[in-house]
């Protein structure tokens, strides 16, 4: 029986175990009822007494190795397991992370807030899931208005996801005193068909400022330098008259992007204008839903769709690829 002790001896020494199964395998076969340490001490109870002097000592040796062994790998295998690292070979060679890059979304958020912050205005936020009051209510859409109608709306009990941003104006304007200059980007939801120009979810940064004495010509200003400084210098600029409850005068501002692409005679449907952001006065009744004298006080307000300038700026031609973290495209903004 010694000449067989001995190599099992540098067998059970030898074995490599670097995961929870390998050191189950080990076990069965040294250690276990059926495995070889207690076939050979049941081998043992056999042998005469002139023999057990020789071997008893080797096959204690023997199992006390082998326990040694298994005990040993399976705190290690316990503590990696803790420290997430059970199943991984740290042997190997590191590799470096690819650095990250932010989203294209906040690429162009961060810039528009750098813009406006030039500019003197201050960044404030509101909740996604608003009130009535809120979201419709205090900016005078009518009772019959047919954006609270649920094609456009999506409802929550008494409640709805937010349409624009421009629900923070009134949670700003019933809290603060007049003037205030404020940009609140933020995420919108309305209850539109998913195509490759529109989401049921999109974003936007809607801009305030209230003040004695502001005009359309202080907001047409304030446009014009946002447009030079996201677009370039010498973009050109339009303003359509338009309609919002809660502005009076309204507009939308469009940018000349041209029609001599394919592309472009797409996007601007062959007029080589494309709309970037409605606009405006903002509506007394709005004031005064604020308890804000409106023959005191007049300001302005703008609305800017993230997600459309975005993909004008960057050439992006399906909005949904902004929400399918799709590599490819985001490693495209690395160092931006």
């Amino acid at each position: 029986m010694i000449e067989r002790i001995e190599p099992l001896l540098k067998e059970v020494e030898s074995v490599l175990i670097s995961n929870s199964d390998e050191l189950e395998i080990f076990r069965l076969k040294y250690l276990s009822k059926k495995g070889i340490v207690s076939q050979l001490f049941e081998e043992f109870k056999n042998l005469p007494a002139d023999q057990k002097r020789d071997i008893g000592k080797p096959l204690n040796v023997l199992k006390s190795t082998a326990e040694g062994i298994f005990n040993s790998k399976k705190e290690e295998l316990e503590s990696n397991s803790h420290s997430g690292l059970q199943g991984i070979d740290t042997s190997l060679p590191v590799y470096l992370n690819q650095p990250g890059s932010f989203h294209p979304l906040k690429i162009v958020e961060n810039r528009l807030i750098e813009i406006f912050y030039s500019l003197g205005f201050d960044l404030s936020d509101g909740p996604e899931i608003e009130d009535d009051w809120h979201n419709f209510g205090a900016l005078n859409f009518s009772e019959d208005h047919p954006a609270r109608d649920m094609q456009d709306t999506f409802f929550i009990g008494e409640h709805v996801l937010r349409t624009h941003t421009s629900s923070v104006q009134i949670r700003e304007m019933e809290k603060n005193s007049p003037p205030f200059r404020l940009i609140m980007p933020g995420r919108v939801y309305r209850n539109e068909a998913v195509s490759s120009r529109s989401n049921c979810f999109f974003h936007q940064i809607e801009g305030l400022y209230v003040d004695e004495g502001v005009t359309f010509a202080d907001l047409k200003q304030t446009l014009y330098y946002f447009v030079q400084q996201f677009f370039g210098q010498g973009t050109e600029v339009r303003f359509r008259s338009s309609y919002f409850p809660f502005t009076e005068p309204s507009a939308e501002m469009d940018i000349w992007v041209g029609t001599d692409t394919e592309e472009n005679q797409r996007l601007t449907k062959g007029t080589g204008w494309l709309e970037v952001l409605g606009c405006g006065m903002v509506h007394p009744n709005v004031l005064k839903s604020c308890n804000i004298d409106p023959n005191k006080f007049t300001g302005y307000a703008f609305g800017i769709g993230m997600d459309r300038i975005t993909m004008l700026k960057y050439g992006i031609n399906d909005i949904r690829d902004f929400f399918h973290n799709d590599l490819r495209l985001l490693k495209q903004f690395q160092g931006e």
